[in-house]
């Protein structure tokens, strides 16, 4: 059974012959290659496209090492597009891995030490030149986001368009998993959503699988890219990230959580470094916390949320299950993947306390959702079964001092309803599964 994953495909369609370079971005081995080479492929040939006019070529293959050399690629695909009466349909895959290689040509001497950068031909280069070819339609994929997300802006300007792509969602999972919604969120929450490990019938061999990504993908990537020494600090630092998730910490509090698991020390500024280096990869995302009434970011601490529930899981050999921490890293991953931008909400209140003196204290929203349009306050926990739990949970929300909209996420597949407050409730099934079940 394939996963059609429908929603990229409609983002591919909306794309296509827009004189700009798709960029499709992810985490290693969440079906980048397959979205391009086989479903988006798939579905253009149902339309009529002919084989011919597909020019195809995987980076990480070892066949195809000589077209690192961005000169060399572009030769080939100039070299296989020669006819001006087709439209061709250009893919190719883990761009990152292509080098910028030096114009031997110009005398270096001649240029000024600030424009020495000009000197190399890089894979930009080369995709901005086959952009001014009306004929080809060019489609990338990445799975480092400071080599393709950042520079999109500066090298390709308004020449490129990202597409994001993150493991199944739970609405992809339980199409495919043929299981009863509450089985289905357990499994979920346990193994995740990337295909493969999803794909696998047997529980051992997903573990597995997961536990082996890690290793002999992730980590290994990140050694060698970054030229690290070791895997030691990155592989401590993983662990306190994957312990940790839905807490508030920051480098400091990290480098003394890696220094104990490892038994040596570590400085904030390489954990600084190696935090940056597991963002790029797409392994964890870092979210900010804001003052929802001074309209601020605070700078020291912020959360981090694993990128995938089956792989943080796998890091701590399925140990630490804390369903309160899983469904916020859920509901977490859920808001980006519509393409939300998501903060921590914090709430700044002064009372007096029992000696009658002022005292300020911090009071959190699990999630400040930036609609675009407006902003909605999101709270994920895992009952209001009784007053004081439900008081305890819409604290925060009530003392937020503006009217924008307030939603309580609780475990389970309750019904939406709207307190005496406007507060909405609403079960993490419903959520996951209608993603117009909130009107945003």
């Amino acid at each position: 059974m394939i996963i059609k994953r429908e929603q990229y495909i409609e983002m591919l369609l909306n794309k296509r012959w827009n004189g700009k370079v798709k960029i499709i971005t992810g985490i290693r081995r969440c079906g980048k290659s397959f979205l391009l080479s086989t479903l988006y492929k798939d579905y253009l040939k149902s339309e009529g496209v002919s084989e011919d006019c597909f020019i195809e070529i995987a980076l990480d293959r070892k066949a195809n090492l000589k077209y690192r050399n961005p000169n060399e690629l572009y030769e080939y695909v100039i070299g296989k597009t020669q006819d001006e009466s087709k439209h061709y349909y250009v893919f190719i895959d883990e761009i990152q891995l292509s080098y910028k290689v030096k114009n031997e040509e110009v005398d270096e001497s001649l240029v000024p030490e600030e424009d020495r950068d000009m000197l190399y031909t890089t894979f930009y280069d080369i995709l901005n030149d086959m952009m001014a070819r009306s004929n080809l339609d060019i489609y990338v994929t990445g799975s480092n986001s400071k080599m393709l997300s950042t520079d999109i802006v500066t090298n390709f300007r308004d020449r490129g368009t990202e597409i994001k792509v993150y493991p199944l969602s739970f609405k992809e999972y339980y199409a495919f998993s043929e299981l009863e919604k509450a089985d289905a969120l357990e499994e979920y929450l346990t193994f995740g959503g990337m295909p493969l490990a999803v794909i696998e019938k047997d529980e051992a061999e997903k573990r597995k699988y997961l536990a082996g990504l890690h290793k002999n993908v992730y980590i290994k990537d990140i050694v060698e890219r970054y030229k690290l020494k070791d895997d030691e600090v990155l592989d401590a630092l993983i662990d306190s990230l994957s312990s940790a998730v839905g807490s508030l910490t920051n480098p400091h509090n990290l480098a003394n959580a890696a220094g104990t698991l490892m038994k040596r020390n570590t400085s904030d500024h390489t954990i600084k470094n190696y935090l940056d280096y597991l963002e790029d990869a797409y392994l964890f995302m870092g979210a900010k916390r804001y003052d929802v009434k001074g309209k601020r970011y605070f700078e020291n601490t912020q959360k981090y949320y694993s990128m995938d529930l089956g792989l943080r899981n796998a890091k701590l050999n399925f140990r630490q299950q804390e369903k309160s921490h899983l469904m916020e890293n859920m509901i977490y991953l859920e808001l980006v993947r519509r393409g939300y931008s998501v903060d921590i909400g914090v709430v700044q209140l002064t009372r007096v306390n029992e000696q009658g003196k002022k005292q300020q204290s911090q009071y959190e929203i699990d999630f400040v959702v930036n609609t675009g349009q407006e902003k909605i306050y999101i709270q994920s926990a895992l009952n209001v079964d009784t007053e004081e739990k439900q008081n305890q949970e819409t604290f925060s929300l009530k003392n937020s001092g503006d009217l924008f909209r307030k939603i309580v996420i609780v475990d389970g597949n309750t019904k939406q309803w709207t307190d005496e407050n406007g507060i909405v409730y609403i079960g993490v099934i419903p959520f996951l599964l209608e993603e117009s079940s909130l009107g945003f």
